[in-house]
């Protein structure tokens, strides 16, 4: 349990951190950081032996390697223009998405339905309402539902981790031409580059090995049930390190959210 909250913990501080370096890099600056640091972290643990890889394994990683690249650059777009709480409620609608989506139980329809009220709160019409940023989170919640799948296959398809390490690296590698436009556009200060790595060791090196560590004797259900706190995480780090405060039908927004992947796994 200890593992598991500190893993969402330091993801969302790790995204709070990064959000820092968005005056001087912009989200496409950081999240081309964050892609670099997530690399090096997976092909150290993953070892990936690519001159072994068929096509029938390089295509679902070449996959996998957009959508994760897509995946962090529009929840970081996000986060700048809607704060971090309500882009990581909206980007969590993916995992839930993929969670009832096979199910023919009345009891996740319920759910399905309680998690659409609090999307429909979270986008009401306001003065302040930057739709974009809420088109933004949802799309997002797409890449990460897609992200699931395509692990799902990638790991049938390659041994252990070698081939989250491989799109790690192709991600990175696509990266890298937009990080040195950003760098000659916006030359970068050490304040930002230290934000932007400490965001990519904070969420994306430490998840990762932490839940390595903790899927070894911890059963998947429980797993996904403890990533339902990720949006509560989120908001109160948002409040904390960022001064983004959310108002009442915001905070039952997430509660919803969070409420009907809760039920929906522990009803399983």
């Amino acid at each position: 349990m200890a593992v598991m909250f500190g893993s969402g913990l330091s993801n969302q501080t790790g995204a709070a951190i990064g959000s820092l370096a968005f005056p001087v890099l912009g989200p496409l600056g950081v999240v081309a950081v964050r892609q670099y640091v997530a690399a090096l972290a997976l092909v150290a643990v993953g070892r990936p032996r690519l001159r072994a890889f068929t096509w029938r394994q390089w295509w679902p990683v070449l996959l996998l390697a957009v959508v994760f690249g897509t995946m962090n650059l529009t929840l970081y777009t996000a986060i700048d223009r809607i704060g971090l709480g309500l882009a990581v409620t909206l980007e969590f609608l993916g995992p839930l998405t993929v969670a009832l989506a096979a199910s023919r139980r009345r009891l996740d329809a319920g759910c399905a339905v309680l998690a659409a009220a609090g999307v429909v709160v979270l986008m009401r019409p306001r003065p302040s309402t930057d739709y974009a940023g809420l088109a933004l989170g949802l799309v997002a919640a797409c890449c990460w539902a897609s992200y699931i799948l395509l692990n799902r296959l990638v790991g049938q398809r390659v041994p252990g981790a070698q081939g989250a390490a491989a799109a790690a690296c192709v991600s990175a590698l696509t990266f890298l031409p937009i990080g040195a436009v950003v760098a000659l556009r916006h030359p970068p200060t050490a304040g930002a580059v230290l934000c932007a790595v400490a965001a990519g060791v904070l969420s994306s090196a430490v998840p990762y090995l932490a839940d390595l560590l903790t899927l070894r004797s911890v059963p998947p259900q429980t797993f996904g049930l403890f990533m339902s706190v990720n949006p509560v995480l989120a908001a109160l780090v948002g409040r904390l390190v960022l001064g983004q405060t959310l108002g009442a039908p915001e905070w039952a927004a997430i509660g919803a959210v969070v409420a009907a992947n809760a039920v929906s796994l522990t009803a399983r």
